[in-house]
Order: C-alpha cells, then sequence, then structure tokens
C-alpha cells in the first residue's frame, strides 16, 4: 500500500492507470482521473508547447532547429511531434478530448516526414517509425490501414521486422518489432484488426517468445545486455518490460492465456524490484526532451515501478504451467 501512494503522489498520467491497473477502481473512477490529464501536468505541459500549426517542435521527427552537430554530439532530440505524440499517448490523453482532435487535425493538415515530405498519417519509410505513428494514429481515431497493409507486407520470415530490411537485413530486430506489435496491436483495438493484421501480430509475438524476449537462437545469451535495463520513455528501444507489458496489452484485448515461454522475463522484473516495492530507472536517453518525467537514473521510477506491478499482476492471476527454459 505504502508504494501505491507513492503511485497515487504523482502526475494525472500515472495516477489514473495505479486506479484502473493496480487497484480495481470503478471506470467511473479512474475515468474522471485521466480526463485530467489534458488540464494539469505533464499532459497540459505538453499542450502548451504546441506550434500553431499543431506540431511540435516545428517538424514531424527531428525538431526545425536540430543540427546534425547536436545530434553527434548531444544525442537524437526527442520534441518533434513524433515522439510527443508518442507520449501523450502514454500518459493517456483522452483521444475525444478537444485538444486531441485539434492536434490530430492539424496535424494532418500541417506535419509532413523529412524523409519523403509525405503526410504524417500517410507514414514514413522505416518499420519501427510507421509501428508508432499506427499506434498513435489508431488510438487518436486516425485512417491508419495503409501503413498497416505496409508493415503485413513488410514482416520477415523469422515473424519480426527490422528497419534496415531496405538496406538487406534478413533478420529482424527486438526494437523495431515491438514498435510495429504495438502498432498492430493499437489498430486491432480500434477496428478489430484484418485476418492479415491479426496474423502478422500473432507471427511478431511468436518472434519475441521463442527468444525468451531476450535471448539469441544461436547461443541462448541476450541479444543486447541493455534489453535487460528497464527505461523511460522507451521512445524507440526496447526492453524485457516493454515486451512483458505488450503481452498483458494484448491479453487484455484478446483473452490470451499467458505464455510460459515469458517466464524467464517476469523472473527477471521480480529480481530487479527494491526492497522498498520500487523499481528503479536504469537509463535514459541523452538527447533534448521538453522535460523529464523521473528522477534520473538510478533512482526510483514510478513509471518502471507502474509498469512492473501490472505486468506481475497479470502474470499472478493466470499462473500459466512452466517449465525449465534453460
Amino acid at each position: 500500500m505504502r508504494v501505491a501512494e507513492w503511485l497515487l503522489d504523482s502526475d494525472p498520467a500515472i495516477r489514473w492507470q495505479v486506479l484502473r491497473d493496480l487497484l480495481g477502481a470503478p471506470e467511473e473512477e479512474w475515468s474522471a482521473e485521466r480526463a485530467l490529464v489534458a488540464e494539469f501536468g505533464w499532459g497540459a505541459r505538453l499542450l502548451s508547447l504546441e506550434d500553431a500549426d499543431g506540431q511540435w517542435a516545428g517538424a514531424a521527427f527531428v525538431p526545425a532547429d536540430c543540427t546534425r552537430e547536436e545530434w553527434d554530439q548531444v544525442g537524437q532530440p526527442w520534441t518533434a511531434t513524433a515522439f510527443t505524440l508518442d507520449q501523450l499517448r502514454e500518459f493517456g490523453l483522452e483521444p475525444a478530448s478537444e485538444a486531441a482532435h485539434w492536434a490530430v487535425r492539424r496535424i494532418g493538415e500541417n506535419s509532413r516526414w523529412e524523409e519523403g515530405d509525405q503526410p504524417f498519417w500517410d507514414g514514413e519509410v522505416e518499420e519501427c517509425i510507421n509501428g508508432r505513428t499506427v499506434a498513435s494514429g489508431a488510438y487518436f481515431g486516425v485512417d491508419v490501414a495503409p501503413i498497416v497493409e505496409r508493415l503485413v507486407s513488410e514482416q520477415l520470415a523469422d515473424g519480426g521486422w527490422n528497419c534496415e530490411r531496405a538496406n538487406g537485413s534478413v533478420r529482424s530486430s527486438f526494437h523495431t518489432t515491438i514498435n510495429v506489435l504495438e502498432g498492430l496491436l493499437a489498430f486491432e483495438r480500434a477496428t478489430g484488426g484484418t485476418p492479415a493484421s491479426r496474423a502478422a501480430r500473432l507471427g511478431g509475438e511468436e518472434f519475441l517468445m521463442v527468444r525468451d524476449l531476450c535471448r539469441r537462437l544461436s547461443t541462448g545469451k541476450p541479444a543486447d545486455a541493455r534489453f535487460l535495463l528497464f527505461t523511460n520513455p522507451t521512445r524507440w528501444r526496447y526492453d524485457v518490460l516493454r515486451g512483458l507489458d505488450y503481452f498483458r496489452d494484448a491479453a487484455a484485448l484478446t483473452g490470451a492465456p499467458a505464455d510460459r515461454r515469458l517466464g524467464d522475463a517476469i523472473d527477471h522484473v521480480r529480481s530487479r524490484q527494491r526492497p522498498d516495492g520500487t523499481w528503479p530507472l536504469d537509463r535514459r536517453d541523452p538527447g533534448r526532451v521538453w522535460f523529464d518525467v523521473d528522477e534520473g537514473p538510478g533512482e526510483p521510477s514510478r513509471w518502471v515501478t507502474l509498469r512492473a506491478l501490472r505486468v506481475l499482476a497479470w502474470w499472478d492471476d493466470h499462473r500459466p504451467v512452466r517449465s525449465s527454459l534453460h
């Protein structure tokens, strides 16, 4: 209960999810809290930074005033429209709110991708970017079916996706795959999906599960040590907690049972809990941001703790049969 109180002593963007996902509050209670995202705290602050044309930082993906020197020396900036929409979606900004309607319409009218000058809601060329564009578009009520069709056609033989496919890669990336999976799930939640999109989503899930959410098939070792570290905001990066939160979310929509192959990742999440019941933020990507929503690496993170607790609650409620995965 002390951890719950700590989580509730925060921003509406976290409080409404704690009420819904951890405390089982009635919908009228958590939805009333969710409505505050547009008016107070981080959500309202992001909305106040919106440009007159509906964009953020004057561009779709890279801030209009960003230089190559900044990118190389400071890191990728995270303030342009695409990443800001990601955060508003994660905060839970109500899609039916006036602020959301205004932004979505104006972005459609004015924002164009730097890569090819195509309208924002037509999507870009990289699968990871398009996965997040589908997630935000579906969440905010935009017709993103053409981007979904493209993503389905770009699925690799091993079941996942890779932004380097156009450069000849035939092996999927954990990073790209989770971005596409989240987009396909949001599309399915909004529209029911298509037979092809649902099949592609299941294929992407299998790509992750046969690898225990982090391992190389060839050696059984983690494909990247950073997959075992927890970050926030995740942006385009994968980690096992993000993977588990996806499977929890998918199960909430489809009723799919918890798969025992997620067990090693679950054990890792449990092992990272601190004695006080919280989880730390392990890493934060460098680069320009509007503002931080965590204290910093090494400190307890409300976002990481919220995700870890709801993943463990889901897993414990389902208790799949376990077998040795080693």
